[in-house]
């Protein structure tokens, strides 16, 4: 494990935005796996500004979301699909048919969606770099406290907590309460894992996660156990 603590969000913003940018030019056909939520906001927006700068090719490039919440229609405002369209894949080079997101739409098969996801990423030959955020209680992706560290993409139930958070999004709209994820166990076979904590209110679950036993209660343990973990940290987030 390597944890860099950064100044403030920006500069953390910009090491993420480097390290995935080096990983890209090493290996032009990266599979990369791609977090939502407001963390990486600041990384995306910097290989945005840099890939425009410098125009890059990221036509190579493959891509799979952590997530996606269930019966959410993927044109819905809040769906993480139209997240990644405004925030990343609107604004370069990525192919269509190179970007999967969990199908979260109303009246799919969880369970072969579920399967279909698997399938994808090993039929693309894995993950080369997995970037994931953490929440306050330590799920990552929507693997929520109780999570099994052997799970695989799934359907699951969001604990209150999250519920709760993503309701300030969803204004008078009933936020979901389930969505597809990415498995814990699925996440471990990326080749390499960049975590991102940003912030106060992440600061005790980033000490659970790299420093407490490992426990399904933090998922976020889990990464502990991953031989090739950087862990990008503000000062506001880093452990005390």
């Amino acid at each position: 494990m390597h944890v860099l603590v950064t100044a403030d969000y920006q500069t953390l913003s910009h090491t993420a935005a480097d390290l995935v940018l080096k990983a890209i030019r090493n290996k032009p056909d990266l599979c990369l796996a791609l977090p939502t939520g407001s963390t990486p906001l600041g990384m995306y927006e910097e290989i945005v500004r840099r890939y425009r700068d410098q125009r890059l090719d990221f036509s190579r490039l493959r891509t799979f979301n952590l997530d996606e919440y269930l019966d959410l229609a993927s044109g819905h405002l809040q769906s993480f699909h139209t997240y990644m369209s405004r925030q990343f894949f609107d604004h370069v080079n990525i192919p269509a048919e190179n970007v999967d997101i969990p199908n979260g739409t109303p009246g799919i098969d969880a369970e072969i969606e579920s399967e279909r996801y698997e399938r994808n990423i090993a039929q693309a030959g894995g993950i080369d770099l997995l970037i994931v955020g953490i929440a306050a209680n330590g799920h990552i992706a929507f693997n929520e406290p109780g999570s099994s560290f052997d799970s695989r993409t799934r359907a699951v139930e969001l604990a209150q907590e999250t519920i709760a958070n993503a309701q300030q999004q969803f204004g008078n709209e009933r936020a979901p309460s389930r969505a597809i994820t990415m498995g814990i166990r699925t996440m471990l076979e990326a080749r390499r894992v960049l975590l991102l904590a940003s912030g106060a209110a992440k600061s005790e679950a980033v000490k659970r996660a790299l420093r407490g036993p490992l426990s399904p209660n933090v998922p976020g343990s889990a990464l502990q156990l991953h031989p090739r973990l950087i862990a990008i940290l503000d000062e506001a987030a880093a452990p005390h």
